[in-house]
């Protein structure tokens, strides 16, 4: 699975077995879909995450994407990879950014294996 886009990147946050990412920016930046899949989350109901998102990419592969400000992708949606899904935020956060996940049969992933070199 290939992912789409970078930010700049605020380093690892590996608590247990969660591997998880963070990317610090300006609040309203664009969140995009690092690959086509279906909405199955979005909303604000899991405490400690703000405003986030899920999307399934197939049967082995999802991602969330989570603190966001604002929240463009409906639940039930399919959406392509590159779409901007939602606005970069600080909900349930003290600070604007974005934390990200990669899971495959429901268990974390370190997303930089995944994630296109820079140039």
């Amino acid at each position: 699975m290939a992912l789409a886009g970078r930010g700049q990147h605020s380093g690892r946050v590996w608590p247990g077995r969660r591997q998880r990412h963070r990317y610090r920016r300006r609040a309203e930046r664009p969140v995009k879909a690092a690959a086509p899949g279906k909405v199955v989350y979005s909303g604000d109901g899991l405490r400690g995450y703000g405003k986030m998102l899920i999307v399934k990419h197939s049967e082995e592969f999802l991602t969330a994407y989570a603190h966001n400000q604002a929240l463009l992708a409906k639940e039930g949606e399919w959406v392509k990879g590159g779409q901007k899904i939602a606005e970069m935020g600080d909900s349930d956060s003290d600070r604007v950014k974005l934390h990200f996940e990669l899971r495959q049969y429901g268990k974390p992933l370190d997303p930089m294996r995944y994630l296109p070199e820079r140039k």
